[in-house]
Protein backbone atom coordinates (compact mmCIF):
# COMPACT_ATOMS: atom_id res chain seq x y z
CA UNK A 1 0.00 0.00 0.00
CA UNK A 2 1.36 3.41 -0.81
CA UNK A 3 2.01 5.97 1.88
CA UNK A 4 -0.72 8.17 0.37
CA UNK A 5 -3.51 5.74 1.23
CA UNK A 6 -5.27 6.54 4.47
CA UNK A 7 -8.09 4.72 6.24
CA UNK A 8 -11.33 6.62 6.82
CA UNK A 9 -12.35 4.69 9.93
CA UNK A 10 -10.95 2.23 12.44
CA UNK A 11 -11.46 -1.39 11.30
CA UNK A 12 -12.15 -2.43 14.91
CA UNK A 13 -14.55 0.17 16.32
CA UNK A 14 -15.51 2.21 13.24
CA UNK A 15 -14.56 5.56 14.75
CA UNK A 16 -12.96 8.26 12.58
CA UNK A 17 -10.53 9.59 15.23
CA UNK A 18 -7.38 8.31 13.50
CA UNK A 19 -3.84 9.66 13.42
CA UNK A 20 -0.59 8.34 11.93
CA UNK A 21 1.28 6.13 14.38
CA UNK A 22 4.80 6.67 15.62
CA UNK A 23 5.94 3.13 14.73
CA UNK A 24 6.54 3.73 11.03
CA UNK A 25 4.86 4.06 7.66
CA UNK A 26 1.33 2.77 7.31
CA UNK A 27 0.70 2.51 11.06
CA UNK A 28 -2.44 4.19 12.40
CA UNK A 29 -3.65 4.89 15.94
CA UNK A 30 -7.32 5.07 16.88
CA UNK A 31 -8.10 7.63 19.55
CA UNK A 32 -11.45 6.01 20.41
CA UNK A 33 -10.43 2.40 21.14
CA UNK A 34 -6.64 2.96 21.58
CA UNK A 35 -5.76 0.29 19.03
CA UNK A 36 -2.83 0.52 16.67
CA UNK A 37 -3.23 -1.11 13.27
CA UNK A 38 -1.64 -1.32 9.86
CA UNK A 39 -3.42 -1.76 6.54
CA UNK A 40 -1.75 -4.10 4.10
CA UNK A 41 -2.52 -4.92 0.49
CA UNK A 42 -2.50 -8.71 0.16
CA UNK A 43 -2.88 -9.17 -3.61
CA UNK A 44 -5.44 -9.79 -6.33
CA UNK A 45 -7.74 -12.74 -6.81
CA UNK A 46 -6.52 -14.99 -9.60
CA UNK A 47 -9.99 -15.49 -11.03
CA UNK A 48 -11.03 -11.85 -10.72
CA UNK A 49 -14.38 -10.64 -9.50
CA UNK A 50 -17.63 -11.84 -10.99
CA UNK A 51 -20.56 -9.50 -11.05
CA UNK A 52 -23.89 -11.31 -10.61
CA UNK A 53 -25.67 -8.98 -13.07
CA UNK A 54 -23.36 -9.91 -16.01
CA UNK A 55 -23.04 -13.70 -15.67
CA UNK A 56 -25.74 -14.40 -18.24
CA UNK A 57 -24.17 -12.06 -20.81
CA UNK A 58 -21.28 -14.34 -21.74
CA UNK A 59 -21.40 -15.94 -25.19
Amino acid sequence: MSERAAPFHCPYCGDEDLRPGEDGHGVWECGACNRVFQLKFRGLLARGLRRPDTEGDRI
